[in-house]
């Protein structure tokens, strides 16, 4: 059954809801965050959210670095603390890092940019991370842009550093059951309707849900509540759905959060 899952999405040391296909600076570039378009700027800690995720229980939430500010990891790891051993990491996550991250009462870490140096997979990258912290604490992030072929094909390529670059890998069966092998979860994030709140990509949706056989969690572009209904329908209770823009708890008008909470309770 499709559950909605949590996020906290941290950039220059705020907890921010971002336009996905806007982030083109680092925020250690970009201290003014002139270049970002941003829909909402908390003004709570993330331990604020962390700690409401824990009092719904809203597991297998992920916290998500968008920059590389050193009080990004700050704010990061109060939310860890806050609910210790429940919340996923990802965001500049690397070998050297990793187990850092584990060791601090991550549940996860989430990897994507470093699984593809120069936008090659790198194989042996997959292997080595898979064994740093063991299969069932990696989540492997294949955030996505769509790409239209001959005007009636669609596919789905992999997307790194914040999404600005393709890489040569293209989503299908094949890949999600490689690298099932090694990693225990995939975040999946529809780059282009990411931050739009205009609907999700249901044909990448539907996709998933024939591609993967372990968790695998979409973001982008959900607007209502009845999206957890569409994604359940659309890709037979295997995907789950994390809401960003749209709630209430970030700033937005479209869903509430109480209503995503008792939809897990009641499923």
């Amino acid at each position: 059954m499709t559950r909605y899952v949590g996020c906290i999405d941290i950039h220059g040391g705020a907890v921010k809801q971002i336009v996905g296909g806007s982030l083109k600076k680092d925020d250690k570039e970009d201290l003014n965050n002139e270049s970002v378009s941003t829909n909402f700027v908390s003004e709570k800690p993330s331990s604020y959210y962390a700690e409401l995720y824990k009092e719904n229980q809203v597991t297998g939430t992920h916290v998500i670095k968008l920059g590389s500010l050193e009080k990004n990891n700050s704010a990061a790891l109060e939310a860890i603390k806050a609910w210790n051993g429940n919340l996923q990491i990802g965001g500049g996550i690397t070998d050297e890092n990793a187990a850092y991250w584990i060791e601090q009462g991550a549940s996860k870490v989430i990897v994507t940019s470093w699984l593809f140096p120069n936008g090659e997979f790198d194989m042996s990258r997959l292997v080595k991370m898979s064994g740093i912290v063991g299969k069932d604490k990696l989540v492997v992030d294949l955030s996505c842009r769509r790409r239209v072929i001959n005007d009636t094909t669609i596919e789905w390529v992999v997307a790194m550093n914040k999404w600005q670059t393709l890489t040569s890998t293209v989503l299908n069966k094949e890949l999600f059951e490689l690298f099932e092998k090694y990693c225990s979860e995939f975040l999946v994030h529809a780059a282009d309707v990411e931050g739009l709140c205009n609907g999700i990509d249901e044909d990448l949706v539907k996709a998933l849900g024939e591609w993967c056989n372990v968790k695998c969690v979409y973001a982008g572009g959900a607007k209502s509540f009845n999206d957890l209904i569409l994604v359940d329908e659309l890709s037979n209770g295997k995907v789950d759905l994390t809401y960003g823009s749209a709630l209430d708890i970030f700033g937005g008008e479209l869903v509430k959060f109480d209503e995503c909470v008792k939809w897990n309770k009641e499923h």
